[in-house]
This record gives C-alpha cells, structure tokens and sequence, in this order.
C-alpha cells in the first residue's frame, strides 16, 4: 500500500473508498489535505503537506527561506514552508502544517527551478541556492536586506560559486540586480 494516496489512486490500489475511510478510522492514514491521505507515521508533517501540495500542484516550488534553509545558507530555522506557484495558481488546503503561498511570475517561474527528493518517489520543487538569493533581494523590502546579504555571504563561500554567473542570472530579475550588484561590490 503507498504512502499517500488519492481518491484516483484507489482503483490501482485495489481500494474502495469505504476501505479508505475506515483505514482513516482505524488510525492507519490521516487526512492530510482535501482527497489526499497519508500512512500514519510515514512522515513528519511538513513533508507530508510538502507530498499533499506537490501531488495537486506539480509546479508548487519551495523558495525563500525554506530553499535557504535546505541550501545551508541560513542558520534561520523556518515556522512555515514558504511556497511559491505561479500567478494565476490556485493555492492548495493543507491542514498539516503552517504554509504561505507567493505567486511568482509565470515567464520567470522556471528560472533556477530543479527538484527536491520526497519520500515514495515523490518530488516537489525547488529553486536553486542562486535563484533564491536573487529573490530575497528582489523581495528585500518583505525580507530584509539582512537575510539576503547573509545568505550571499555563505554562497560566496562556497567551492565553485561565480559571482559572474549570478549576476548573469540576475538581469532576468531587473528588481533584484542593482541590489545584488552593489552587495557584491562591498563584499568583494
């Protein structure tokens, strides 16, 4: 039986949804978003709402502070999982942790955007350490010039990290760049 299923996955899993419903009785799965239930125990319940999103939404995208955390560029520990889904998008009801939904432009969405591992196979997006810190100094008036230049500081630290080709990336990001582009003059 997997992880987590959907009414659509229960035909292929040989399930009814009377079945499913007295497994969620019985304690063997719990609800964990509208249609979506997961095998008690399987995980803790922000990935759990991170395979519920993922599973409704394929272009939902871990961004901001949750992809600095994952990136190893904050010592900040995240209270919600920031999510981003292009404009347009409709967020999706998770009830099994704390989530907040940006919509991000949809000719910049896939910019820097690649794959995060979930448990079953499963996999939900991620942008890239790169990506991230040109968002937090383009939303710099939400986030503070603090956590961006912070995270800039370590991704400058790292083995094989190019000023240049961040600032490539940057000119897709006209908000972002001139900021950027002065944090790293001064630290350079």
């Amino acid at each position: 039986m997997p992880d987590l299923l959907g009414y659509q996955d229960l035909p292929g899993a040989g399930l009814t949804r009377r079945q499913l419903e007295r497994m969620v009785e019985a304690g063997e799965y719990e609800r964990i978003a509208p249609g979506r239930f997961l095998r008690v125990g399987a995980t803790d319940d922000t990935t759990a709402a991170w395979m519920a999103i993922a599973s409704k939404r394929p272009q939902a995208t871990l961004s901001l502070l949750t992809a600095l955390s994952i990136h190893d560029l904050t010592d900040e520990i995240p209270t919600r999982s920031e999510i981003a889904i292009p404009r347009g998008t409709k967020p999706v009801t998770v009830w099994t942790a704390p989530i907040a939904w940006h919509h991000f432009d949809t000719s910049t969405f896939d910019i820097g955007r690649t794959e995060y591992a979930l448990p079953g196979g499963k996999t939900i997006g991620l942008y890239s350490p790169e990506r991230t810190i040109i968002d937090l100094f383009r939303l710099r008036h939400d986030w503070g010039s603090d956590l961006a230049v912070g995270a800039l500081k370590r991704w400058l630290r790292g083995p094989g990290n190019s000023p240049s080709k961040l600032l490539a990336l940057a000119t897709r990001f006209p908000k972002g760049k001139p900021a950027l582009q002065n944090a790293l003059e001064i630290l350079l």
